[in-house]
């Protein structure tokens, strides 16, 4: 599995801040609103894909580290919480 690196996920955020910003400045000028929902729901699917990314290796991280020490019994609701956690 590719891990996805701590720089990687802030360059990220870095860019979904950026939208914010803009976003911002769009609702301050006025514009168009089907202009600001396109923006909005760009924002909402870069988030949602910084989610995924962080799911993905915090599932793989506490797979690991179950296989290690042998011990998968944790692993039904280890899933769970990373979905429960994902929803928004």
């Amino acid at each position: 599995m590719e891990e996805i690196s701590k720089e990687d996920l802030v360059k990220r955020l870095k860019r979904i801040e950026g939208q914010v910003r803009g976003l911002q400045r769009m609702i301050e000028e006025e514009r168009d609103c089907s202009d600001i929902l396109i923006q909005v729901s760009a924002v909402v699917s870069a988030l949602s894909k910084v989610s995924e990314l962080v799911a993905k290796s915090y599932a793989h991280k506490c797979i690991v580290e179950m296989n290690e020490k042998g011990d998968i019994s944790e692993l039904d609701a280890l899933i769970e919480s990373i979905m429960k956690l994902r929803r928004f």
